[in-house]
């Protein structure tokens, strides 16, 4: 082809929602054209770099044993009823309905549709292993689509499933598909690391995420500079850090602490350290109101939360809710006395005293809080963020952090679908 005849819409200027590099540099140099939030049409040049790329991922998946086939984008309801996922998967789920009024989805996966097609044709444990995979677009409604192809609402995915005998076969499966990609992202000359993530929505109880090293990557991942842990920083596990303990054993203390809206203010006041508070937040988890402790310098993780106490969708409860339940604000909110509302502690909080929370009442609070005798019945877990600088949970090293973009995860899904 003539380049005269090529169309290459290149730009002068960059588009003001294209906010990172790579967004901006496929559209300044047409490679892909947006058409609706999240959602794009490959350009010529585009289309050719998605070729090449596809190409060196069908020859790692047939290399590995896969077969290639092709599932339809629009499922039937019934499918994910019977898996459980129907409603479980949440807002993020395109659905539409036929002429019949008979209930679909667009594919945001295809764990259902391939087991499926399994359980019609698998009739002997000689047929297996089978490892069936296929290169189609996928559709999530993203709540805030953005970063061009990095998050959108329609996207070309691979996926590969591999069913088996037993757990050694599963076990297998998993290995030469976490070599498999590694391979991949190797060719395509990325600079990556495999990290121990949270399963989602998906399911199953061990996953590996594959990151690009990237300043702007969404998630972070963290990671020892003395061994090869590393793991998404929503999953990484906290080690509760040793805390010199007074030992306070007087008794609790209401005291009246005007204009205190925050961690910083009540430490100012009573001339302590962060360490010495409790941070109480108040949370929805679906239909449910929880409060998450924290020490008072830590951050609560959301996704420990969520394998503490299981929901689908989990928020921070805003001002005016907490004001209408709590009669208080934020910055007011203790445990103590809290009633009919299950209340969950980080492991840095067992068997402290002499620490400080809201008392459920603007302009106090509570000091001398004795974590075992005025919360006795709260149950301990890893609920918090680990932080840069903190021991590595495995060798004892220090923790460092870094930006990724997710391009590639596996996971060891047990019988979650086959049953």
């Amino acid at each position: 082809m003539r380049m005269k005849h090529a169309l290459i819409p290149t730009l002068r200027d960059v588009p003001v929602e294209a906010q990172i590099p790579s967004h901006q540099l496929l559209l300044k140099a047409g490679y892909i054209q947006k058409v609706a939030a999240g959602m794009y049409t490959y350009l010529p040049l585009g289309k050719r770099v998605l070729a090449k790329v596809e190409k060196i991922v069908r020859e790692e998946m047939d290399a590995a044993d896969g077969q290639e086939i092709l599932m339809p984008i629009t499922q039937p309801a019934e499918l994910w009823e019977e898996s459980g996922r129907w409603g479980a998967y949440g807002d993020e789920m395109f659905r539409v309905v036929d002429r019949h009024g008979r209930e679909f989805c667009l594919g945001p996966t295809h764990e259902e549709v391939v087991t499926d097609i399994c359980r019609q044709f698998i009739r002997s444990y000689k047929q297996l292993p089978l490892r069936l995979y296929q290169i189609q677009n996928k559709y999530r409604d993203e709540r805030r689509p953005r970063f061009g192809l990095m998050r959108g609402r329609e996207f070309v995915m691979k996926d590969l499933y591999s069913f088996d005998m037993d757990e050694a076969g599963l076990d297998q499966a998993y290995q030469e598909m976490y070599d498999a990609y590694s391979r991949v992202f190797s060719r395509c000359g990325l600079t990556f690391r495999p990290v121990l993530a949270d399963s989602g929505q998906i399911g199953g109880g061990y996953t590996h995420e594959f990151m690009v090293l990237a300043e702007n990557g969404e998630a972070t991942i963290g990671y020892c500079d003395s061994c090869d842990y590393a793991a998404n920083i929503e999953i990484a596990e906290a080690k509760p850090e040793p805390w010199d303990d007074a030992n306070d054993q007087a008794p609790l203390e209401k005291i009246e602490t005007p204009n205190i809206a925050t961690i910083d203010d009540i430490c100012k006041f009573l001339g302590d350290v962060p360490q010495n508070s409790i941070k109480s937040v108040l949370m929805k988890a679906d239909d449910d109101l929880i409060m998450v402790l924290v020490r008072g310098d830590r951050e609560v993780n959301d996704v420990k939360v969520q394998h503490v106490h299981p929901c689908l969708n989990i928020d921070m409860a805003d001002e005016d809710f907490i004001v209408e339940k709590i009669g208080a604000h934020p910055g007011s909110l203790g445990p103590v006395g809290l009633e009919n509302i299950p209340i969950y502690a980080d492991l840095e909080l067992q068997g402290r005293t002499g620490l400080a929370c809201g008392a459920n009442e603007d302009g106090y609070h509570f000091i001398h809080v004795n974590m075992a005798r005025e919360l006795p019945n709260v149950t301990y877990h890893d609920l918090r963020m680990l932080n840069e600088g903190e021991k590595c949970p495995i060798c004892g090293g220090t923790i460092k952090t870094a930006r990724g973009i997710e391009v590639g995860q596996v996971f060891k899904l047990g019988t979650k679908y086959s049953e």
